[in-house]
């Protein structure tokens, strides 16, 4: 086999890489402007403040990074050189920290400022930097990490000049303290990259597309694999792969994905997203950092467990008790929307935590909720996170939650009367109390597309009808009076008769009640179809009970911990909530950026140490100077809260503030957008 001879590929050290005395790096010109943003950063110092803690075996991996040797002597470049082709941005980003670690301490502790220094500038000139930006802001980035931002040091234009460079080295300098540039140093130190390095035959281009372009980018769960087993040795990925990761496929299958996402919804109480940003990996990593060993055994023990239950989920055959595995097939006519919540009353079932009614009773209300707010054209999003949350707190907490959110039976009488019938075959098989559908077909006793020569007496046609009449028998043509199920023989030969014919020879010949019964009606019309219809809603409101607790319906109102970022809004929409109730207070608020700066403004006021507890922790968005440039509010003379976030960062920080504040649950937003774009 042949080797690559234009291609040099190495497993590195980041900080040892940049530290070399021959690594120097240029960014060429038609690279992009630098533009990470103040959350970027933020991500990043958090992820090398996590690795820092951990073992000595326990590294960081921020991806690969594709320079190429330059061979010639340009204007910005020089032989020896590393052009940088992909990952300016990771980078310029380590640089500027390294700068601002350098900058804390370098009159404090010089034998630290001399190893970051080996990071920041050229082993032949200490006034150049080891990463140089293209010609139009190398000057502004030298100033920046070599502290050269003085007045007259440089031209009037440099001088003053704006970029990403100053505010988030600003950021970087007000978030490290001189006692922590220590733990941080080690955490850079835990960086790992793949370097990949192309001879001067190469196609630069060709490869930095190959590397961002083709191909499938890795999936949620393939990125959770790739987590867990890093760091381990050889001998402990092949045990931890073989006795969790490969049952844990074998279980879930296709739906591993899915899967991965019900259980963090269900152990964090939080809605995770479908797609996008890879929110279910951010989830996970969230909730399982770097850990010890064992750790990882019990809780990989753990995720096989829950892989178990979802086999039974997704086939309830393979449950051994009949009751319980005819009530999985129930909710699973609602789809797995429920599953996080399903999971967790199982588990308490098979731990013996709970017992088989307590099991059955969740089941049942579950499909209630469900099947009441479908009729009621209500969405069944976003309700599982806070089902979950609540079930945290007892089976009573969990039917309260219920409650609260199900529509009442005058509701659901209303929408019966009038709307379609959802989910028919359920609903009409669980009226009958037929065992199982098979050999069974819905039937229209009042046919959705009637014959000139149908008749509902046996004396007038659907000819002889009046336009109204027809109207209003259609309306009520797919409601619950109108439907039943019938054997398919018989269904096959009443098809397209007549009512007397099929109430005279068919429906008597029914081995199901709920259409034998038929049978004794004289005429079939929209006076017997409302009829039938009240008669199986006292029955219906039975059989999917709301519990009998005081609740309050929240009329579609979300709970600000299940908000989330709506994607996919039409071209020139700017609304995002239409209102917020606060507490009890009514607030006309219409995007994140405004409920942001009125909820850290309202807890600065009424519970400033929530404020200053979450902020301490997460590192912002409150700062006791304006040390970047960029949008800032003013919450007294000596505090300041930053503006500059985007939408994501400040949805989850009004989230986890309020959360700190202890009033979450206090607090709901409306959206003002409810089409097919949400």
């Amino acid at each position: 086999m042949g080797s690559a001879t234009n291609v040099d590929a190495v497993a590195v050290n980041t900080v040892a890489w940049l530290s070399a005395p021959e690594t120097a790096i240029v960014v060429p010109v038609y690279q992009r402007q630098y533009r990470w943003d103040i959350g970027g950063c933020e991500q990043l110092l958090g992820d090398i403040r996590a690795v820092a803690d951990l073992d000595d075996r326990s590294m960081h991996f921020i991806g690969s990074i594709l320079s190429s040797v330059n061979a010639d002597t340009d204007a910005s470049t020089a032989p020896g050189e590393l052009v940088l082709i992909d990952g300016q941005q990771r980078i310029t980003t380590l640089m500027l920290l390294v700068a601002a670690l350098h900058h804390t301490v370098r009159d404090e502790d010089p034998e630290l400022a001399a190893e970051l220094e080996r990071v920041l500038v050229r082993a032949d000139d200490p006034a150049r930097t080891k990463l140089r930006p293209h010609s139009a802001w190398a000057r502004v980035f030298e100033s920046v990490v070599l502290d050269r931002r003085g007045p007259g040091r440089l031209g009037s234009e440099d001088a003053y000049r704006e970029s990403r460079f100053d505010d988030n080295y600003a950021f970087f300098r007000s978030q490290v303290r001189l006692d922590e540039v220590p733990r941080i140093w080690r955490g850079l130190q835990k960086l790992e990259h793949v370097a990949i390095t192309l001879g001067t035959g190469a196609n630069a281009q060709q490869i930095f597309e190959s590397l961002n372009s083709t191909g499938e980018p890795l999936r949620d769960h393939e990125l959770i694999h790739n987590y867990v087993l890093m760091g381990l040795s050889h001998a402990e990925q092949s045990d931890i792969e073989e006795a969790y990761w490969v049952p844990i496929e074998r279980n879930t299958g296709e739906a591993i994905a899915s899967f991965w996402r019900h259980f963090l919804v269900m152990t964090t109480g939080r809605e995770v997203a479908v797609v996008g940003e890879r929110s279910v990996y951010d989830a996970f990593r969230q909730r399982f950092p770097r850990i010890d060993l064992a750790t990882l055994r019990a809780d990989a023990s753990e995720w096989r467990d829950y892989s178990d239950i979802y086999r039974i989920l997704l086939d309830p055959s393979q449950e051994p008790d009949a009751e319980i595995a005819r009530q999985l097939v129930y909710v699973n006519t609602f789809g797995r929307g429920m599953y996080p919540l399903v999971m967790r009353a199982y588990r308490d079932y098979a731990l013996e935590a709970t017992g088989k009614d307590e099991l059955i009773a969740t089941l049942e209300n579950i499909q209630s909720l469900l099947l009441r707010r479908t009729i009621s054209g209500l969405s069944n999003d976003r309700l599982v996170a806070r089902l979950c949350r609540a079930r945290q707190d007892g089976q009573d907490a969990l039917v309260r939650a219920i409650a609260r959110i199900m529509p009442s039976n005058e509701r659901v009488r209303v929408e019966l009367k009038y709307g379609a019938l959802p989910h028919p075959a359920y609903v009409l098989g669980r009226l009958a109390g037929v065992d199982g559908l098979d050999g069974l077909e819905i039937e229209h006793v009042f046919p959705l597309a009637p014959a000139d020569t149908w008749t509902g007496d046996g004396v007038r046609t659907w000819a002889d009808y009046g336009e109204d009449e027809q109207n209003s028998h259609r309306a009520l043509a797919p409601t619950l009076g109108n439907l039943t199920l019938i054997e398919t023989p018989l269904a096959e030969r009443g098809f397209d008769a007549s009512f007397p014919e099929k109430r005279d020879a068919l429906y008597p010949q029914s081995r199901v009640a709920l259409t034998t019964a038929i049978a004794g009606t004289d005429a079939w019309g929209t006076a017997a179809i409302t009829a039938r219809t009240a008669a199986l809603t006292e029955a219906f409101v039975e059989i999917w009970a709301r519990p009998q607790v005081t609740a309050i319906d929240d009329d579609g109102l979300t709970p600000i911990l299940d908000a989330v970022r709506r994607r996919g809004w039409p071209r020139g929409w700017e609304r995002e909530f239409e209102y917020v109730e606060y507490r009890g207070e009514h607030w006309e608020v219409y995007d994140i950026k405004y409920l942001f700066n009125r909820i850290f403004k309202r807890l600065w006021a009424d519970g400033r140490e929530s404020v200053v507890a979450f902020s301490a922790r997460r590192g912002g968005p409150v700062y006791p100077e304006q040390s970047w440039n960029g949008h800032w509010d003013a919450l007294d003379e000596a505090n300041f809260l930053y503006m500059g976030w985007d939408s994501r960062y400040m949805l989850t920080a009004v989230q986890g503030v309020l959360d700190e504040a202890g009033i979450a649950s206090e607090v709901f937003v409306k959206y003002s957008y409810t089409g097919a774009a949400m």
